[in-house]
């Protein structure tokens, strides 16, 4: 259609449609002004986009963990505010810490077969986008003493607090034969292939405790202790 002023002349149809469209699209940046300033009221927040979950680094406390502390189901690890007088020459370990970073004694101090055969199975991992996080590795008598005070703390008494927190003297992680890894897409990898290298789930209720058993690379990982309680290592 064409529209023609009093003048004779025409004003061509794409001019009008120009003005049009300058109309929507106003209209359309208005619109998300105003929602915009009512989600900021809100207290909402939008979510950004092609940002993934996996690519943010493992914090020290994973889901389900706001302060880092041990729990049923959940690795043993002291929360920062009963950290005092610990360190990391203790084995605190800090976010983001994984199998391959040797400043860490956490790290640095595990057994070294346990060490190489955890970094051969990580490089492997990571082929398929997994990292190998350390929640805790080696660490000091002391550091094992104040986790077992505040498991017995925690859950009423020295035998429940044996089923999640060894002593000392009879812990792996003391004597650097025993790693909790702070990912579930890692423990769920090396329960796939962790036998293939020598690294066995030890307790049914810690899958994020793993130490090595050389054998299991021939004959597979041997059966579970139901937890730590159940150990004979842990009698003595």
């Amino acid at each position: 259609m064409w529209y023609v002023e009093r003048g004779g002349s025409a004003l061509r149809r794409p001019r009008v449609i120009a003005g049009v469209a300058a109309v929507v699209v106003g209209a359309i940046l208005a619109g998300y002004l105003v929602k915009g300033a009512s989600a900021g009221s809100s207290g909402r927040i939008g979510v950004v986009p092609n940002v993934a979950v996996d690519a943010v680094p493992s914090a020290a406390a994973p889901p389900g963990r706001a302060d880092g502390s041990a729990a049923p189901g959940l690795p043993d690890r002291l929360p920062q505010d009963q950290q005092a007088g610990l360190s990391e020459d203790d084995g605190v370990v800090s976010a983001g810490v994984t199998v391959f970073d040797a400043r860490s004694p956490a790290v640095a101090r595990l057994d070294p077969a346990l060490l190489g055969a955890l970094r051969r199975a990580a490089t492997d991992a990571g082929r398929a986008g997994i990292t190998f996080y350390v929640d805790s590795g080696w660490r000091s008598a002391a550091y094992q003493q104040r986790l077992l005070r505040e498991a017995v703390a925690k859950y009423g008494s020295e035998a429940e607090a044996a089923r999640w927190v060894a002593t000392p003297d009879t812990s792996a992680h003391v004597s650097g034969d025993a790693v909790d890894l702070g990912r579930s897409d890692a423990t769920q990898w090396l329960a796939k292939h962790g036998a293939s290298y020598g690294l066995c789930q030890i307790y049914r209720n810690e899958p994020w405790h793993y130490e090595l058993r050389p054998g299991a690379v021939d004959h597979g990982c041997p059966a579970m202790y139901a937890d730590a309680a159940h150990d004979p290592r842990m009698q003595r």
